[in-house]
């Protein structure tokens, strides 16, 4: 067990993408953080590129008991846990019609429930200390459907609107903030759930995506804030992307 007197960051889906640079950036501004994603590989990779003051535990979010004991081990571990990042999810984009309902399913296991789980065992350990603060990365398409086959991953990240705003509803008076990042396009992996090549995606846009780290950047900005400020929503798109 390692006792300290920095904060304690668990970020979701850091093997990649946003969740790996916002890991990074935390650690380069002093917390300690958690690594949890399903890829056991990259996330001890991850782990030696950062140091002592990052633990990697693989966990798959839509397991409730799995959840709670990644939380458990965090807190035995660095003492307390401060910050979650809830960061893990996927898209899958077909249209209604044709789409097949496993992909649905997996959607709202991972992106909904999923969160709701981490969440769940988090904040409790963060109202019993009377601080916290918890940080989904959600989607523009959480405000509204940006394109066509994609309603039912937009449909997930709306559903994180509203659990975002019922948490920070919930911890009225708790000491316990509440943010909602909403990203507009930013090159990651993310893509590849549904076409064969990233790049080739990013390539057939009118305009440059945000890259990871900008997204970790916003993350980053509402943390380090003075508890008595919340930021509760950061919108953040590339500044050529019209929606």
């Amino acid at each position: 067990m390692h006792d300290s007197i920095v904060k304690t960051a668990l970020v979701t889906g850091a093997s990649s993408g946003i969740g790996a640079a916002t890991a990074r950036r935390l650690a380069g501004e002093g917390h300690n953080v958690i690594l949890t994603a399903r890829r056991r590989d990259r996330l001890e990779d991850l782990a030696h590129e950062l140091g002592d003051s990052a633990l990697p535990i693989p966990t798959d979010v839509t397991d409730p008991d799995a959840c709670a004991g990644l939380v458990e081990r965090a807190i035995e571990y660095f003492g307390t846990l401060d910050v979650l990042v809830n960061n893990a999810g996927v898209g899958l984009y077909d249209p209604i019609a044709e789409a097949d309902p496993a992909d649905w399913r997996r959607m709202f296991d991972v992106n909904v429930l999923g969160v709701l789980h981490v969440t769940q065992a988090a904040v409790r350990h963060m109202i019993a200390r009377r601080t916290g603060h918890v940080v989904f990365v959600s989607s523009v398409a959480g405000r509204r459907v940006p394109y066509p086959h994609g309603a039912v991953y937009a449909a997930t990240k709306h559903a994180i609107t509203a659990i975002s705003e019922g948490l920070r509803l919930d911890m009225d008076g708790q000491g316990v903030r509440v943010t909602n990042v909403e990203p507009g396009l930013v090159r990651t992996e993310f893509p590849t759930s549904s076409y064969t090549d990233a790049d080739e995606y990013y390539a057939q846009k009118d305009y440059a995506p945000l890259e990871a780290e900008d997204v970790a950047t916003a993350v980053a900005y509402a943390v380090g804030l003075p508890p008595s400020v919340s930021i509760n929503e950061i919108l953040l798109r590339p500044s050529k992307q019209p929606n």
